[in-house]
């Protein structure tokens, strides 16, 4: 007997996950929401975790979907049990806005990293990483085995230049 199953493909099983990264103001959680919508079809089962500060309450006039406010600490354990609590409520779409804080924002990983390291690790930060690591993959593994939709979104860095004195933006760093 085999521990194998074969199955015919089927479509719907799939969920995707998506990743929108930008500067700020260039329409990532607008953007986040449309595809959301254009996943699921219904606002009512789509879901913002909003850690920027009430952005995602700007678009409420496209349809009547959730809002998480998550704040700092900005653990990978808050974010898993905010995803959790999503999924439990069978939201279909995740939208994580944003994913950033998660690794740099208070109590983000690069901050746990540098505590492990003054508590553990003489300061030590590259030893420190064997602790954080493993927490961060636990996020990382989570976003990956969802139930649901997940669309994340980033901040990216304008990339300036300076020529003849002037400083001129080209793109994203």
């Amino acid at each position: 007997m085999s521990e194998f199953t074969l199955r015919k493909a089927q479509k719907g099983k799939s969920k995707l996950r998506i990743g929108l990264s930008g500067t700020s103001g260039s329409g990532k959680t607008y953007s986040a929401l449309l595809l959301a919508y254009g996943l699921v079809g219904d606002w009512s089962k789509i879901v913002i975790l909003d850690t920027e500060n009430g952005s995602a309450d700007l678009y409420d006039h496209l349809g009547n979907y959730n809002v998480i406010t998550l704040k700092a600490p900005f653990s990978p354990e808050r974010y898993i049990q905010a995803i959790q609590e999503c999924e439990d409520a069978d939201m279909q779409a995740i939208i994580i806005d944003s994913t950033s804080h998660e690794w740099e924002g208070k109590g983000g990983c690069l901050e746990i990293n540098e505590q492990v390291a003054q508590a553990r690790f003489k300061g030590n930060t590259w030893s420190a990483w064997s602790h954080t690591t493993p927490r961060h993959q636990k996020f990382i593994e989570k976003l990956l085995t969802s139930p649901s939709h997940i669309i994340t979104t980033a901040r990216s860095k304008q990339d300036t230049v300076q020529v003849d004195g002037k400083v001129t933006k080209v793109g994203t760093e």
